[in-house]
C-alpha cells in the first residue's frame, strides 16, 4: 500500500499541531485535518480564552522550541488558594493553599491565551507539517497496511495511522466503533475576561460552592479568566443577561478582593459532561485529547491531559519508527493505550469525584471534607504530591517531551 503520510491527524486545535509537530521533528511525515478555516482562529483580537498550563505542559512546548517566545506572553501561577462557600457570599478564607516557593519546580503553571498558542503552533507547522483547512474527515477505511481516509473536499489519503484529535464528539473514534461512556453534570460553564482594579499576585483562586465552581485565574495586567460553572438552569438566565445585569450576578459570587471588576471581552458558555472512551486505540487509530477523554474544567487539566497523551503517543511512535516497526500496528498502539488509559481515566474520575465531594450540601461529607483538607492543608509532603499530580509531574513512565527533552 502506498502511504501519503506516515501519521494523518484529524483535528487541528492544539493538540492536534502539537503532536504533528513532535512527529514531523523526528522525521516521520504528517498531515493535520483542520476542518476550521486558517484564519477562524489566528486572529489579534483579546477574547479571554485562555489555559492553564501546567509544569510538564511548558516543558513540551519549550522541547518543541516553542516556550521561548510564548514565555513572555504568558501569566505565571506563583500560588493557588481553594476556598468554599454559598453563592453570594464572596470568597471565603481558603483552606487549601498551594505555593510554588514548596517545590523547586517554579510557578505552579502557566495562564496562556489561546490565540498566542494556536498562532504559535500553525507559525511552527509552516515547513514542517502538511496542514490542511476547511476540510474534514468523512470516511475512515482500515486495510492490513494502512488506513484510507476521505475528506470533504472528495481527497483520497492513505496514512499508515489515523490519529483522532477531533474533540469529544470525534468522529474518527465513532467511525471505529470505538464507544463512549460518561453523564451530563447537569452545569454549564460560563467563562469571561474580567478587567479588577487591584493586582491578582499571580494567585488563582477556586471557589467551590453548591451550584458549581467558579474559578479566578490570573492573566497578564490587572486581568483574569473567569470560568464560572452553574446548574444549566441557573447558567441559561444568566447567560441571557446584558453585560451590566451580569457583571452585577458575577459580584457577589467574585467577592472584592481584587476592587471594581468590569468585562473585557466577550462572554462564552459550553455544557459541562463526562466522556471517556472505552478504549484509546483501535487497528490503525490511536486518540488523544478530548477525544479520548472530555473532563471537568474543575481543574484546569483538559488541556494537560491531551498535551500528556501528545508526549506518550509521539515518543510510542518515534520510538518504534526508529526500530523500524509499522507505527500503525497494533502492538505500537497497544504501549500508547498501556500507557495513558490508566492515568486520564484516574485523572478524570478523580476530578469528577471532587466536583460532587464540594457541591454536595450532606453534612456527613462536609465534615470528612474538611478534615482530609485539613489534612492535605497541614501535611508538607501530602501538599507538594497534591502540587506534582497537579502540575503533571507524577506521570510513570514520564514521556520525553514532559521532561523538556526532545524525541
Amino acid at each position: 500500500m502506498k502511504h501519503d503520510y506516515d501519521v494523518l491527524i484529524a483535528g487541528g486545535g492544539l493538540n492536534g499541531p502539537a503532536l504533528a509537530l513532535a512527529l514531523a521533528g523526528a522525521g516521520l511525515s504528517v498531515a493535520v485535518v483542520d476542518p476550521r478555516p486558517l484564519a477562524a482562529r489566528s486572529g489579534d483580537a483579546f477574547d479571554g480564552r485562555a489555559y492553564a498550563l501546567a509544569v510538564a505542559s511548558v516543558r513540551l512546548l519549550g522541547a518543541l522550541g516553542l516556550w521561548t517566545d510564548l514565555a513572555g506572553q504568558s501569566q505565571p501561577i506563583h500560588q493557588v488558594k481553594a476556598s468554599q462557600g454559598q453563592p453570594g457570599d464572596g470568597a471565603a478564607p481558603f483552606f487549601l493553599h498551594f505555593d510554588s516557593a514548596e517545590t523547586e519546580d517554579g510557578p505552579v503553571g502557566h495562564m496562556l491565551e489561546d490565540r498566542f498558542l494556536y498562532r504559535a503552533l500553525l507559525a511552527a507547522m509552516e515547513g514542517m507539517v502538511t496542514h490542511l483547512p476547511g476540510v474534514a474527515v468523512t470516511d475512515q477505511q482500515v486495510g492490513p497496511a494502512g488506513v484510507t481516509v476521505t475528506l470533504s473536499d472528495g481527497r483520497i489519503v492513505a496514512a499508515r495511522l489515523l490519529v483522532g484529535a477531533d474533540g469529544r464528539g470525534s468522529g474518527v473514534a465513532t467511525r471505529a466503533a470505538i464507544r463512549r461512556q460518561g453523564w451530563d453534570y447537569g452545569q454549564t460553564a460560563l467563562v469571561a475576561a474580567i478587567d479588577h482594579d487591584l493586582p491578582h499576585h499571580g494567585i488563582a483562586h477556586q471557589h467551590f460552592m453548591s451550584t458549581g465552581p467558579l474559578a479566578i485565574l490570573p492573566l497578564p495586567g490587572n486581568r483574569s479568566s473567569v470560568v464560572w460553572s452553574e446548574t444549566h438552569a441557573n447558567a441559561a438566565a444568566i447567560k441571557a443577561l446584558d453585560d451590566a445585569d451580569f457583571l452585577s450576578v458575577l459580584r457577589p459570587r467574585f467577592g472584592d478582593f481584587l476592587g471594581d471588576i468590569s468585562l473585557a471581552g466577550p462572554r462564552f458558555s459550553y455544557p459541562l459532561s463526562l466522556s471517556l472512551a472505552e478504549r484509546y486505540a483501535a487497528p490503525r487509530v490511536a486518540l488523544v485529547g478530548d477525544a479520548a477523554h472530555g473532563v471537568h474544567p474543575i481543574a484546569g487539566q483538559g488541556l494537560n491531559l491531551g498535551l500528556r497523551d501528545v508526549a506518550a503517543l509521539a515518543e510510542t511512535l518515534v520510538d518504534a519508527a526508529r526500530r523500524g516497526e509499522d507505527v500503525g500496528s497494533d502492538l505500537v498502539l497497544e504501549r500508547y493505550q498501556g500507557w495513558r488509559r490508566f492515568d486520564a481515566t484516574s485523572l478524570a474520575l478523580g476530578m469528577d469525584g471532587v466536583n460532587w465531594v464540594f457541591g454536595t450540601s450532606n453534612g456527613l461529607v462536609s465534615a470528612v471534607r474538611g478534615l482530609g483538607m485539613g489534612l492535605v492543608s497541614s501535611i508538607p509532603g501530602l501538599r507538594r504530591g497534591f502540587m506534582r499530580q497537579a502540575a503533571g509531574l507524577s506521570v510513570e513512565p514520564m514521556p520525553r517531551l514532559l521532561r523538556g527533552r526532545p524525541l
